[in-house]
């Protein structure tokens, strides 16, 4: 139930991240996101110590080139295409699942083949071409699925919300560094511009959501939820943030939701509960 609310509140974070763009690039977005999320963690958690940082380092640069990659991608890709490709990770977790010894119950394959045809139908159909915002949505999939099976493989040995602290200052930091490095590069006066600002305020709204809600609450929520949580049953559920995204676009942005959709999501939710049943067979 915690992973399900995680993935409702991504998927209605998806709106606020693509509304977040049209007023901040990718890299200062999600660097004020995780550092909006970091703080809120720790000021509800009175959690100020951050020396879980120094063994669980990789998880925060893991999230912080996966929300890099799709902040990027969803700039060159369609909203459709970019929900589809980043649900790709349900494949992914359970493939580095094996690689790690993992049980892999038969009708847990049965249910990613049916999650993927439920995000393909909630994608509209779309057609997915290679192009770089599709390339770069892809690559981030990726990495989403090795972030699911590093938080596997951490929640067991530290403490949930400070592991999930560290992971968002490990994210915030560089992804607030190569921002700047971009801007200056850009235009010097980028920082000092009223303009710049003016942005920020302009956008204020969906870096609260993404920055309180999406990263603080959701993104701690996984953490906390993945210590009893298999793997590749995780993935499963979070996917599940493309039905949300995909009432959100209804409600928010006014977007058609087709038959197709409607479908698609019904298969989704099939998956997930064919996944919770018992089921024979597995690979490891």
């Amino acid at each position: 139930m915690l992973l399900f609310l995680t993935a409702a509140i991504w998927g209605f974070a998806f709106v606020a991240q693509r509304k977040g763009m049209e007023y901040l690039d990718p890299l200062l977005f999600n660097a004020i996101r995780f550092a909006l999320g970091a703080l809120v963690l720790a000021v509800i958690r009175r959690i100020w110590s951050l020396a879980v940082m120094k063994k669980t380092w990789m998880l925060g640069l893991v999230l912080f080139i996966a929300a890099t990659f799709q902040q990027y991608g969803m700039i060159w890709t369609t909203a459709a295409n970019a929900g589809f490709i980043t649900g790709l990770y349900v494949v992914f977790v359970p493939l580095i699942g094996i690689y790690r010894k993992q049980e892999i119950r038969g009708n847990t394959w049965i249910s990613v083949l049916l999650a993927l045809a439920g995000l393909y139908l909630i994608s509209n159909q779309q057609s997915i071409r290679i192009n770089f915002g599709n390339a770069l949505v892809l690559v981030s999939a990726v990495f989403w699925a090795i972030h699911v099976q590093l938080i596997d493989k951490y929640a067991r040995r530290f403490e949930a919300f400070e592991l999930a602290l560290g992971q968002f200052v490990i994210c915030s930091v560089p992804s607030f560094c190569f921002g700047i490095l971009v801007k200056l590069l850009q235009d010097k006066t980028y920082f000092i511009s009223l303009y710049t600002y003016k942005m920020i305020f302009y956008a204020l709204v969906p870096l609260l959501y993404g920055g309180v809600l999406s990263v603080g609450v959701a993104y701690s929520l996984q953490v906390y939820a993945q210590r009893k949580a298999q793997p590749t049953a995780a993935a499963l559920i979070l996917c599940s943030e493309s039905i949300f995204a995909l009432l959100g676009g209804w409600l928010i942005l006014r977007e058609k939701i087709s038959i197709s959709m409607l479908l698609g999501a019904s298969i989704l939710l099939l998956a997930m509960i064919l996944n919770l049943l018992p089921g024979r067979g597995s690979s490891k």
